[in-house]
Order: C-alpha cells, then sequence, then structure tokens
C-alpha cells in the first residue's frame, strides 16, 4: 500500500469557550501559530526599483519544541496576557507524509505483483470479495487500474475491431472466388489454428491475456492464407476439367511444399520470443507460443481437412 502517513504535526485545537472568555476570535490563535511557525509579514522596504518583505519570526525552539509553542503569549483586547495552551490543546500527532490528488479527488493507491494466474480473474475475485466484505463510507468509491483497465480497453477496442476485420476479409474472399461455400471454407480454417493455440497455453501453463490476443490475431491471418492458397490450387485444376476428388488431391500435393515452407519459416522465426527470459518477455512469450502452437496444428491439419472438406461441399458440381 503507498505509504500516505506517520510524519509528526503539531495539532492546535481551539477551545472556543476560552477564547470568548477573553474576547479572542480564533484567527488570532491562527496568527500567533503562523508567526511561531513561519513567520509573519509586517512590512515592505522599498530601495529604488527593489522591494523586501520584512516579517517577525519568533526564535527556533518555537517550531521545534512543542512546550516552547504552549508558551506562546497572546494578548486579549482588553489588556489580559496569557499563553497558547491557555485557549487550545496543543499535541503532537502523526499525518499525512503526502496527499495525493487526481482529477480535483484525493486518492490512495493500493498495488499488487501477480504470478501463476491471469489478471482478469484476479481483478473479479478481488472486486467480489471488497463488495461482499468491505462497506466503504459515503464518498469513498474504488478504481481498478493500472495493467487492468489497459487491457480492459484494449479488450474493448479488438471486441469491436476483429469482427470487423473478419467481416471484411470474408467480403474479398466472397469477391476472389466468387463463391459463398470458398470463403466460409478459408474463414473456417481459422478453427484448425485455434486447436493448437489454445493447446499450447494449456501446455505451457500460460493465460489468455491481450498479448496472446494480439498472437491470435496475427495466426489466423497467417491460417487463412494457407487456406487461399490451397483453395485457389483446386479452383485452378478443377477449372482445367480435372474432376473435383483429383482436383482436391492434386491440389493438396502441389501446395504441400509451399504451405511446409510458410509456416517452418514463421515457427522457427518465434521460436527466440518463445523461450526469452529477459525483460519484456512475459508479453513476448505467450504471443510467440500462441502462434507456434497455432501453426504447428493448422499445418498438419489444413492440408488433409480443408480439401476433405472442400470435396463434400463440391462434389456434386
Amino acid at each position: 500500500m503507498e505509504v500516505t502517513s506517520g510524519v509528526a504535526q503539531l495539532s492546535v485545537n481551539v477551545d472556543r469557550a476560552a477564547l470568548a472568555r477573553y474576547g479572542l476570535n480564533v484567527s488570532d490563535v491562527e496568527q500567533a501559530v503562523a508567526a511561531a511557525g513561519s513567520g509573519a509579514v509586517v512590512s515592505q522596504v522599498i530601495d529604488g526599483q527593489k522591494r523586501y518583505t520584512v516579517a517577525l519570526r519568533t526564535p527556533d525552539r518555537y517550531r521545534t519544541d512543542a512546550d516552547a509553542v504552549r508558551q506562546v503569549p497572546l494578548r486579549a483586547p482588553a489588556g489580559e496576557q496569557m499563553t497558547l495552551d491557555q485557549v487550545a490543546h496543543i499535541e503532537v500527532t502523526r499525518g499525512p507524509e503526502k496527499i495525493e490528488r487526481e482529477e480535483g479527488q484525493r486518492r490512495i493507491v493500493v498495488m499488487s505483483n501477480m504470478r501463476g494466474r491471469d489478471l482478469g480473474s484476479f481483478v473479479a475475485e478481488v472486486r467480489s470479495k471488497l463488495d461482499r466484505e468491505v462497506a466503504l463510507p459515503p464518498g469513498y468509491f474504488i478504481e481498478y487500474g493500472g495493467q487492468f483497465e489497459n487491457q480492459q480497453r484494449a479488450m474493448r477496442r479488438l471486441a469491436l475491431i476483429v469482427p470487423i476485420v473478419i467481416g471484411a476479409i470474408f467480403i474479398l474472399l466472397h469477391v476472389t472466388f466468387n463463391s459463398l461455400k470458398q470463403a466460409l471454407l478459408v474463414v473456417g480454417n481459422v478453427s484448425f489454428a485455434l486447436v493448437g493455440g489454445i493447446g499450447a497455453l494449456w501446455i505451457g501453463g500460460m493465460n489468455l491475456n491481450l498479448s496472446t490476443s494480439i498472437g491470435f490475431i496475427a495466426l489466423f491471418g497467417m491460417v487463412m492464407l494457407k487456406g487461399v492458397v490451397l483453395v485457389s490450387s483446386t479452383n485452378q485444376l478443377r477449372q482445367a476439367g480435372v474432376p473435383t476428388r483429383d482436383a482436391v488431391v492434386r491440389g493438396a500435393g502441389r501446395r504441400l511444399r509451399r504451405v511446409l515452407m510458410t509456416a517452418s519459416v514463421a515457427s522457427f522465426g518465434f521460436i527466440p520470443m518463445a523461450v526469452a527470459t529477459s525483460t519484456g518477455a512475459e508479453v513476448q512469450r505467450p504471443l510467440a507460443t500462441v502462434v507456434i502452437g497455432g501453426l504447428f496444428s493448422a499445418t498438419f491439419l489444413t492440408p488433409f481437412l480443408l480439401p476433405t472438406l472442400y470435396d463434400w461441399s463440391f462434389a456434386e458440381e
């Protein structure tokens, strides 16, 4: 928890009944305490174009000794003299070391570092326990910020952007192939990558977070490219008069080397990130793990399942 208290301060609580007996005001006590602590401005000295402020200050012991402050003299309007402790209660207390403000409101920060679990479930558990066990006084409220706030903001943006991007890709595929079924086949190829990506996270004991979400987005693009390559090859053979079953088999065989090389280059390129332990590894490792695992499953499933689905969809044509 952020350290906010522990500094010694002199507390002066005015006794209004005692002030009334002597005919004094609270401002009289305030001026005496201010003069004892930091001095009181009484005049200015003008020397040509220069101005100097003249202030009266009490000796140093009035700023370091509470007993000396209690003996600060006061004069009543009727001429009586008394000391400060006769009209106020003076004691040394512990006060705030600093007061942090944000948007005009006071705040106190409680920070924590997590290990071994995901950020979202941790904050959900904290929020549930606080709502159930802590009753905040009026005017107090809790906000969850830091990495969690950044994650929630990014997730909201991704939840909006990803469907739009996939929809745009689907439209482009439909225009390219002039076939709704073929566009669905390419987009459905994403599920082959999900198997490996989620499996790699489970094997590595990692959680779904912002970096893994970005890794999935990059993975989906690579996997869709594989689907476009296989479907295009099969379409070329069908247009040349090859039967659908033969076109599927020959098309997958013709493009198998390209699919394997593309997946291998991308996977090997992400290996240094997957085994990184230096600064930033907590972001690099989940992203690389998702891409490598997804490419591994998609490379083995796509050449078999995508041609099979293509054959089922266009066997009668």
